[in-house]
């Protein structure tokens, strides 16, 4: 197993200065970056109440903007990331375009793979930490990693961004 410690610290201290939600963001998203890679990052929240999902953080603005909301995406996608809380993984451009809307877009960045990782807190999903790169990035090994280093530090950078 990679010793992922410095990127850890590095979070860490990033989290404590952290006065804004992009703060907070920034923090994982280099966090992820650091670990296991990514070209194209974001974080989504969800409002039940208006069964809605809103991108609170993105690496790629001019793309996919903070502002709006979508309606929540039930089906296949919802079911793996909310009913079984798993992460959705799909590691071709076909895969993506099952379950994701806007494949064309992903396409057009150079993205071929995904990993969305549930927020859970409080036994409630609370958001997804969105992971995209190029063809087959996210192996088995790489998923294994999201899940037991990068899970506890995407709870705390939703806390933290959700209380600033």
């Amino acid at each position: 197993m990679t010793d992922h410690t410095k990127a850890l610290v590095a979070f860490d201290a990033a989290i404590a200065k952290a006065t804004t939600a992009d703060d907070a963001f920034s923090a994982l998203q280099t966090l992820v970056r650091d670990v296991v890679g990514a070209k194209l990052f974001t974080v989504m929240l969800v409002d039940w109440d208006l069964e809605v999902s809103r991108r609170a953080y993105t690496s790629h603005p001019e793309t996919y903007p903070t502002s709006g909301t979508k309606p929540l995406n039930y089906g296949p996608w919802f079911d793996i990331v909310h009913g079984k809380r798993e992460c959705y993984v799909a590691n071709t451009i076909e895969d993506i375009a099952k379950v994701l809307f806007d494949h064309e877009t992903i396409n057009a960045l150079g993205c071929h793979s995904v990993v969305n990782y549930p927020v859970i807190v409080k036994d409630k999903l609370i958001g997804t930490m969105n992971m995209l790169d190029v063809e087959g990035h996210f192996t088995p090994e790489k998923v294994e990693t999201i899940r037991n280093v990068l899970g506890t530090p995407a709870k705390l950078a939703v806390l933290v961004a959700t209380t600033l």
